[in-house]
């Protein structure tokens, strides 16, 4: 099981400092939480990377605070909008991700629904976006939303219905109709 291994490397990195414990850890999850940014930033790969980086870095910097109550993705994923929120405020973005962080390069097709995805994400608010990303992206159940967003389960599920409507309202009306 996952989570049990990850817990073995979380002790290993708290009771002994092994950085390749660590580093295994990064390698486990670094795939999902750069996603994760990827679907929050628009599609800005360094953004994302950046992002990414400072979550790892907290993670590494506080992982004596982990205390096996979650998983150790849930706890991650809690320092990534930790990050994201950190990032917001310092851009003072009350109105979401702004239009420049839409990355448009890379190959035609690819690009042109990448570019629609992430039109599509831009007319969700934040936090719709949010736990719109991370039930559709990622996987997270309702319940792992919840703990890694703070927010009660009735907003959460509120704001994927909200979300989901949006985004199923915007891809209809640009032909994405099956």
């Amino acid at each position: 099981m996952k989570s049990v291994g990850d817990i073995s490397l979380v002790a290993r990195v708290v009771a002994f400092g092994d950085k390749r414990a660590f580093d295994a850890l990064v390698k486990r999850h670094q795939a999902a939480v750069r996603r994760f940014f990827m679907s929050q930033t628009l599609g800005d790969g360094q953004l994302s990377d950046d992002l990414a980086q400072d979550t790892f870095v907290k993670a590494y910097t506080h992982i004596g605070s982990f205390r096996g109550t979650s998983g150790f993705s849930t706890w991650l994923f809690r320092i990534a909008c930790n990050v994201l929120y950190d990032y917001m405020r310092s851009r003072k973005t009350t109105d979401g991700i702004d239009d420049g962080m839409l990355n448009r390069s890379g190959g035609v097709a690819d690009d042109a629904l990448k570019i629609d995805i992430y039109a599509a994400l831009r007319l969700l608010k934040p936090d719709e976006r949010l736990c719109v990303t991370l039930q559709l992206v990622d996987g997270q159940p309702i319940g792992r939303i919840a703990e890694i967003t703070g927010m009660p389960t009735g907003t959460v599920k509120s704001h994927l219905a909200r979300g989901k409507s949006k985004l199923a309202e915007y891809l209809k009306e640009n032909g994405y109709d099956r």
